[in-house]
Formats: C-alpha cells, sequence, structure tokens
C-alpha cells in the first residue's frame, strides 16, 4: 500500500512592496493613536483644571494662534466673562489667572489642529504614491470624517457650558470622549489588520469573551466620562465603601427618575465602581480560559494592565482626584481598552482539522 499526502494550497501571500507598505501605514495608525491617547489625556487635564470653557469661540483656522498682545489677552478675558462661570466660580479672578486657565484650552484645541494634519497629510502621500487600496482607501478616508467630527462635537460640548450652567453637560461630554475612543479603536484595529501577525485559534466562548471584555471597558470609559462630568471623583473618597455603605446615600433625588444614574454624584461613581469589579470578575475568567493555550499571552496582558488600573483608580479616589492621578488614570484605561482589542483581533475561531487530508493510494 502507498500512501500520498493531499497539500493544502498556501495561502496568497502579499507582495514584498505591498508588505512593507502596510507595515508603514500601520506604524503611521498606531502613531495617530499615541495622538489620540495625548489628545484625551490634554482634555482630561482641561476638565481637572476647570478650563475648557475659557476659550468662547470657535474659530477653527484663526483660532490657531494665541493672544499676541495685552490687548488681545484683554478682549480673550472680556469675553470669558459673559459666561456664568465667571459670574458663579472665577468673579474676581486676575488676568494672570485666566491666562493659565486659557493655555490648558488653547493647547487642547492646538493638538486637535496637529492631529488633523498629522492624519490628512501621510493620507495624502500614501494615496499619491498609490500604496493604498480601493478598501483602505475608503476606510482611512472614513476616519478622517470621523475626526472631523469629532471636533464639531466637542465645540458642541463646550457650548452647552455657555448658558444656564457653569460646566459643560456631561452627556455631551460622554458623547465626546466615546466618539475620541471610538476613533481610537478604529485606528488601532485597522493597524492590526495591516501588521503581519498569526491569529491564534480559539474556542467560540473565549472569542466572544475577547470581543466582550473590549465592549465592557469602552462602557468602563464612559462612565468614568460622567463621573469626571460631575467631579464626583472628588467625592466619597473612601473605599471599599462610600461613606460607609456599599449602596450609597443620594444614589437618586426624591422623587427618583431614571435619569438620577447619570445626574447624581454618588450614582455615576458607585456605577463606575461597579463596572470596574465586573470588569475584574471578567479578565480573571478570560485568563483562566486562555491559561493552557497559545492565548495566554494576551489574557495575562489584559489581567495585568486591568490590576494595575484597577489600583490606580483606588488610589484616585482616596486622593480625591488630584490632577496627577486623574490623567494617570484616564491613560491607563486607554491601555487597558487597547490590550482588550489586541486580544480581540487576535482571536480566531479554532477550526477541527479536515477530514481526509491524508488519502490511501492501494497498489
Amino acid at each position: 500500500m502507498a500512501s500520498s499526502t493531499s497539500s493544502q494550497p498556501a495561502p496568497n501571500s502579499a507582495a514584498p512592496g505591498a508588505s512593507r507598505s502596510n507595515r508603514r501605514i500601520a506604524l503611521w495608525l498606531f502613531f495617530m493613536c499615541g495622538l489620540v491617547a495625548a489628545m484625551v489625556i490634554v482634555g482630561g487635564a482641561t476638565r481637572l483644571t476647570d478650563s475648557g470653557l475659557s476659550i468662547v469661540e470657535w474659530r477653527p483656522v484663526t483660532g490657531a494662534i494665541p493672544p499676541m498682545s495685552e490687548a488681545d489677552w484683554l478682549s480673550e478675558f472680556e469675553k470669558y466673562k459673559t459666561i456664568p462661570e465667571y459670574a458663579q466660580v472665577n468673579f474676581g479672578m486676575s488676568l494672570a489667572e485666566f491666562k493659565r486657565i486659557y493655555w490648558w484650552e488653547w493647547g487642547h484645541r492646538l493638538l486637535g489642529r496637529i492631529i488633523g494634519f498629522a492624519f490628512l497629510l501621510p493620507l495624502i502621500f500614501f494615496a499619491a504614491t498609490k500604496q493604498l487600496t480601493r478598501d483602505l482607501s475608503v476606510k482611512l478616508g472614513g476616519l478622517f470624517v470621523l475626526g472631523g467630527m469629532q471636533g464639531a462635537l466637542g465645540w458642541w460640548m463646550v457650548t452647552s457650558g455657555f448658558a444656564d450652567r457653569i460646566d459643560v453637560s456631561q452627556y455631551r461630554l460622554a458623547a465626546h470622549l466615546s466618539l475620541a475612543v471610538l476613533l481610537f479603536a478604529a485606528m488601532f484595529w485597522l493597524a492590526l489588520d495591516l501588521w503581519p501577525q498569526k491569529k491564534i485559534g480559539v474556542s467560540k466562548n473565549l472569542q466572544l469573551g475577547a470581543m466582550a471584555l473590549a465592549a465592557g471597558v469602552f462602557l468602563q470609559m464612559v462612565l468614568g466620562a460622567f463621573v469626571a462630568g460631575l467631579r464626583a471623583g472628588r467625592t466619597f473618597n473612601t473605599w471599599p465603601l462610600m461613606d460607609g455603605k456599599f449602596f450609597p446615600d443620594g444614589y437618586f433625588n426624591t422623587p427618583a427618575t431614571f435619569h438620577d444614574l447619570f445626574e447624581t454624584m454618588a450614582a455615576v461613581q458607585f456605577n463606575h465602581r461597579i463596572g470596574a469589579y465586573l470588569l475584574a470578575a471578567g479578565a480573571v475568567w478570560f485568563y483562566l480560559a486562555a491559561r493552557k493555550g497559545a492565548y495566554k499571552h494576551r489574557a495575562h496582558l489584559i489581567l495585568a494592565a486591568l490590576g494595575v488600573q484597577i489600583l490606580l483608580g483606588i488610589w484616585t479616589v482616596i486622593a480625591a482626584t488630584p490632577i496627577a492621578l486623574g490623567l494617570l488614570h484616564q491613560a491607563g484605561a486607554l491601555i487597558v481598552f487597547a490590550t482588550a482589542l489586541y486580544a480581540a483581533h487576535g482571536a480566531k475561531r479554532a477550526e477541527s482539522p479536515p477530514e481526509n487530508s491524508i488519502k490511501c493510494v492501494h497498489a
């Protein structure tokens, strides 16, 4: 009896030139993810320093130039004096104090402009040198449009603080952060698509678990935006209980409404804490489920990153959210999200070995 092995066709490999182009584009997208992360962190700094309402006009082009003379500074200061935040919070502040909050907001907007050019100019180059497929061109064009929408959404958020309130709407803040995080995720995922890597065959449960963890981290970041929007991190500064209670006083107003879930400090901080506990449980399950396979390294990354982030969150709450810890906690959330996306991207359904892969031929 003679035997022969039937060979499966080798997968089509990309041409060397295309592979090099994909690597370059992936590296550029990873760099853009870093810029978006920096934008999120600087945005958090404008929130923690109460700087976000210091510029009361949206000038996409001329706004890139800061005040250049004393007269210009006084003009900007007078505009700021027309909004409720000045009258009710910062009344009597000096010009020097105004400059400090102005520079934070101006820097945040300047970074947004830099991100726009850092995306557009390489995109034009890659298109002009024919390094983009039609599908990739559509995806990158969509990301550029999404970035423009993020700028417009940011201004819509800021305008909510110009009348009838002394800060921006926590709902608009959550929307603004959500779009930034989705933009980060889309660029990171596309970069992973372009970067040469081997996907790992896993069970359906593990594959779904990886996706669920990534979605859970995103939702937890949205809950964190409500904490930031209401400055709830500077209340209930005890752990594990909230002022001696598991379920805090003031969770609902009287009479209670659904909106209380997002409009009371007790509610938004409690929700954020519970979200962290649920994510921790999910990460432990994911680690235990993946610990014996080739997927274990990605599970280790998620568990380690989330563990550090939870400890950092506890420290931030106990310390009543000082600026440095608040920004570290925000950066940590993006790192956890990136590890979850990396795990989800690398998972594919395990395939059973094909039947009759070895055929026997009888002489």
